[in-house]
């Protein structure tokens, strides 16, 4: 099942053709296909080029590691996401190594390194759907997670399944169209909140007035 985005601008394909499906096969990962999502990782940008990003990963074949995952996740992602053949916590560590002081950017660097493991999951056919829905302190503990370090998202990752076979109301989320805010919600010009066209300011500047 697709569903590109309906975009005004011309976007990258890969871009245009991620979403995050609940329904996966039970077709399980390559491991090349998965050395492929980190090494897409690892090269992601961040700070002082820290690299505080982790994932803890549990594929079906190790049953008890991926049933341990799919035990964290709440009620409403474990009835879809524990059919997924890989589950996949990402973490941030919390301090630099260089100074020992805090990493505030951490959690954006981990977004960062997802974001291009998303782009090359799309070009190798597979899907990803992050959860904020999980029990934080149980994937601490059952994942051995240090206080060095914190839980972020929990990973649903695979191939596209079979949409019919997930309970109706999240079938209706499967089939709703895709939808995102518009530039004015979260594009500014010049300050906070201020809602001005880009193409209309770069035409006033380009006129002088």
């Amino acid at each position: 099942m697709q569903k590109p985005a309906t975009t005004r601008y011309p976007i990258h394909a890969l871009i245009q053709e991620r979403w995050s499906p609940r329904a996966f096969a039970e077709r399980p990962v390559e491991p090349g296909k998965l050395h492929s999502l980190f090494e897409a990782a690892r090269w992601a940008p961040s700070s002082f080029n820290e690299q505080p990003w982790g994932f803890i990963v549990a594929a079906k074949q190790d049953a008890e590691a991926h049933a341990a995952l799919a035990a964290c996740l709440v009620e409403g992602n474990r009835v879809w996401a524990a059919a997924a053949p890989v589950l996949m916590m990402s973490v941030a560590k919390l301090a630099f190594d260089h100074t020992g002081k805090a990493n505030r950017h951490a959690y954006h660097d981990v977004g960062l390194a997802m974001g291009m493991m998303l782009v090359q999951a799309t070009d190798l056919g597979l899907y990803v759907h992050q959860m904020a829905g999980f029990d934080r302190d149980q994937a601490r503990s059952s994942l051995a997670i240090p206080e060095t370090h914190d839980p972020v998202a929990a990973i649903a990752l695979g191939y596209p399944g079979d949409a019919e076979k997930l309970p109706a109301k999240l079938q209706e989320k499967e089939y709703a169209p895709r939808s995102r805010n518009d530039f004015a919600a979260f594009v500014w010009m010049g300050k906070f909140g201020d809602p001005m066209r880009f193409e209309s300011r770069v035409r006033r500047a380009l006129k002088g007035d």
